[in-house]
């Protein structure tokens, strides 16, 4: 299997190169550019579950900063991954979900959860490893 992925992978680098020389043009560098930053990670998963307005959104990312919440949504939304709703309410309310384009990121994403959860034992411990090779050098 990992040798049909590695050829895939290579075929795809290649085919990349030709169809794309100008780097900014290759769509996986384009596409995982824009999504690949752990806040759009974060708000894409949360909106899984359901739609959620702003301040819903900075209560469960506790850790994000309300600017940075303002511009990942701005960034998700530009690139078609959520949709924003604005309801005649005094104040305005706002509620954020994933369009069908985010809905088919869910897959993929999961698989990444998945995996991750599945191995963070073993990257602690080879960043455990590498930390202490760094410091007897």
């Amino acid at each position: 299997m990992a040798d049909d992925i590695a050829k895939i992978l290579e075929n795809g680098r290649t085919g990349w190169r030709q169809k794309y020389p100008e780097l900014e043009a290759c769509p996986v560098r384009d596409v995982i550019h824009q999504i690949s930053g752990k806040w759009c990670f974060l708000v894409i998963t949360t909106l899984a579950r359901r739609p959620h307005r702003f301040g819903e959104l900075k209560r469960e990312i506790y850790d994000i900063s309300q600017r940075m919440l303002t511009q990942t949504l701005r960034d998700l939304q530009y690139e078609g991954i959520i949709s924003r709703q604005v309801f005649p309410t005094t104040p305005p309310s706002v509620e954020y979900r994933l369009t069908p384009l985010g809905e088919s990121l869910l897959k993929p994403l999961s698989a990444l959860v998945a995996w991750a959860d599945e191995n963070h034992n073993a990257i602690r411990d080879a960043r455990k490893d590498f930390e202490a090779s760094a410091d007897a050098a």
